[in-house]
């Protein structure tokens, strides 16, 4: 639930609640807090069980379409090809990758880069009420 809250946040959160409710107030709303945080998890797991009592085998049947979709939103170009071609095994990309040239020597970091790849010279900037010209292979 707090999946996104650090513990610098949790900290501020802490010091804002001291200030705004005083130490007199703080213990007992945070009390109230876990309180009613457990009993809405404890709804939310008691709901779950008692649908997968009524509905019973269906109950999968409705978690698998969610489940799949999950999967699909963790899909990237690399994990499809290495699940649908490759059948999970990803050797021949982990030695493709090792064969291929360091991306920092090709894109502008390593020695040579600047030969192998020169930096286009930039374009005047245009005057004012000054018309851009009209590439008629683009339009």
């Amino acid at each position: 639930m707090f999946s996104n809250i650090g513990w610098s946040e949790m900290m501020i959160l802490l010091i804002a609640a001291l200030v705004i409710l005083g130490p007199e107030r703080l213990p007992g709303a945070v009390r109230w807090t876990t309180r009613s945080l457990r009993q809405v998890r404890d709804y939310a797991s008691g709901a779950t069980t008692q649908l997968k009592q009524e509905l019973g085998p269906e109950f999968e049947d409705l978690r698998k379409p969610l489940a799949d979709l999950n999967e699909l939103r963790s899909m990237n170009p690399r994990t499809m090809v290495t699940k649908h071609l490759l059948n999970g095994d990803d050797s021949l990309l982990r030695d493709l990758e090792s064969q291929l040239p360091n991306h920092s020597d090709v894109y502008g970091g390593g020695p040579g880069a600047a030969q192998q790849y020169p930096m286009p010279t930039p374009q005047k900037p245009l005057e004012r009420n000054e018309r851009p010209p009209i590439d008629t292979d683009a339009t």
